[in-house]
């Protein structure tokens, strides 16, 4: 046998995605070259493989060998919301930021064809629609006045940024019915338990979604994802859970909270940091570190970070301290929020309890009525709908509305999201929430939040009176 390295493709152009899934398997127990391997399989002994390892003794990880890529659209981006709450997968979506949406582009939840509210919910959508496009017409002005002209730039290119800037106002009026397209890559172990879900939604278009998703990744992976099937135990738990949380109420409406964070954080970074470069136990470096001075500290800091490019991750050894807040951030946010799926997310039903945003674009462009009419009729059908399903009520409200989100992050995967959503780029809805939560770590872990970056100066009280009229209107 050749014994020289060798590196190379198993292209899906020439083996589908099961058939790499079982050549990489198999080479646990053979010493044939992979692409030997691949040329002696063929569908049917793929299938009988993976029924025999995968499905019969349960070897799922194999299953990660098998990636499809898969296009979703128009989709109502609240279903949206389950598809991506998958941490293993690649999402790219139709952006509210830079596309214009047709004023026929939204879903009618299957539940509510049948239903009273039909006729209601047509005609409630449609003039929302109309309003969106009526408020971002009313917004070209505002958004031209907000975009200085660049020298030698074109005219063309010059609306097209002032544009944008309105869009990005404008996106606050679409509704949670809003048709998306989303482009998925994933592999067949997560993407069978992203069907499971899919089919255990409470949303009758989430578990047609995922039927259709089992039937089109079927064609390419006989075997590894036809036997998904509803996970059980989450219709009756989440009834359960319900019923308890009923009776609840809340007296705390702060838009950002920090739950919970370790008070030893930052040396569990440096004590895991000297434990990777020594032979020593945890324990031990620990107790080194917590012997340092704090100018000793901030000096170890500095070094780690003393050469991290603007591309670079920091260390991993960062992951080892953490924090949990509860938030409170506009729909248009969490849609952007929800996309870090290195987090813990667990996010409330969408409703009208928490108020809506309204941007100070809106105010300046003297459009404010038309906005508050818009937020108030759509909150006036989610009330009538949601005394019946409030799952499905969810449809009709704006990203203007509030939500809640509880969320464990650690201190790695929050640099990556602060600077990132911090950025002078990002939205202003997300901006103000990545800067929030920053605010929240930096008496807890002053030794590295001034490394991460966070661009522009302003704070999240700042950022609000810049940006927004108010945050947490209620509706009339």
């Amino acid at each position: 046998m050749d014994f020289k390295r060798r590196i190379y493709r198993l292209s899906p152009r020439n083996y589908s995605a099961e058939t790499i899934a079982v050549t990489f398997a198999k080479t646990s127990r053979s010493p044939e070259p992979f692409d030997q391997i691949a040329a002696e399989l063929d569908e049917e002994r793929s299938t009988e493989f993976s029924e025999k390892w995968i499905v019969g003794y349960g070897h799922s990880s194999v299953a990660e060998h098998a990636v499809l890529h898969l296009a979703l659209e128009n989709v109502s981006r609240l279903a949206i919301e389950t598809v991506e709450a998958n941490r293993l997968a690649s999402y790219t979506e139709k952006s509210t930021r830079y596309q214009q949406w047709d004023s026929t582009a939204f879903v009618t939840p299957p539940e509510i064809h049948h239903s009273p509210f039909a006729r209601t919910y047509a005609e409630t959508l449609t003039r929302l629609f109309v309003s969106y496009g009526e408020i971002l017409d009313g917004l070209l002005p505002w958004g031209q006045a907000q975009t200085a002209r660049k020298e030698g730039e074109s005219e063309k290119a010059w609306l097209n940024r002032a544009r944008v800037k309105a869009v990005d106002v404008a996106r606050f009026v679409l509704p949670t019915a809003s048709m998306a397209n989303v482009g998925l890559t994933i592999n067949a172990r997560a993407l069978e338990y992203a069907i499971r879900k899919m089919l255990s939604s409470e949303l009758m278009e989430v578990r047609l979604v995922g039927e259709e998703i089992k039937q089109v990744a079927t064609q390419e992976l006989p075997t590894l994802v036809k036997y998904a099937e509803p996970i059980g135990f989450l219709p009756e738990a989440a009834s359960y859970a319900r019923g308890l949380a009923a009776e609840l109420t809340d007296s705390c409406e702060k838009p950002f909270q920090l739950i919970d964070i370790d008070p030893d954080g930052e040396d569990k970074i440096l004590a895991a940091v000297l434990y990777h470069f020594s032979n020593v136990s945890f324990q031990n470096c620990l107790t080194e570190v917590k012997g340092f001075s704090q100018a000793e500290k901030q000096a170890l800091v500095n070094k780690l970070f003393e050469k991290v490019g603007k591309f670079d991750n920091p260390l991993r050894e960062l992951e080892y301290a953490g924090a949990t807040f509860d938030l409170i951030m506009d729909q248009g946010a969490y849609f952007e929020f929800k996309r870090h799926r290195m987090m813990t997310q667990t996010v409330q039903d969408f409703n009208i309890d928490h108020g809506y945003a309204i941007p100070l674009a809106i105010t300046e462009a003297g459009l404010d009525d038309k906005f508050r009419q818009s937020m108030d009729e759509a909150a006036g059908l989610y009330t009538q709908i949601a005394s019946w399903n409030p799952q499905v009520a969810a449809y009709v409200l704006p990203n203007a509305f509030n939500r809640r989100v509880l969320c464990q992050v650690n201190l790695r995967s929050l640099f990556h999201f602060i600077k990132l959503r911090s950025a002078a780029n990002a939205h202003f809805s997300i901006r103000r929430v990545a800067i929030g939560m920053l605010e929240l770590i930096e008496p807890h872990y002053p030794l590295f939040t001034g490394k991460i970056m966070a661009k522009g100066e302003l704070s999240s009280q700042e950022m609000e009176a810049q940006f927004f009229t108010s945050i947490d209107e209620k509706t009339n």
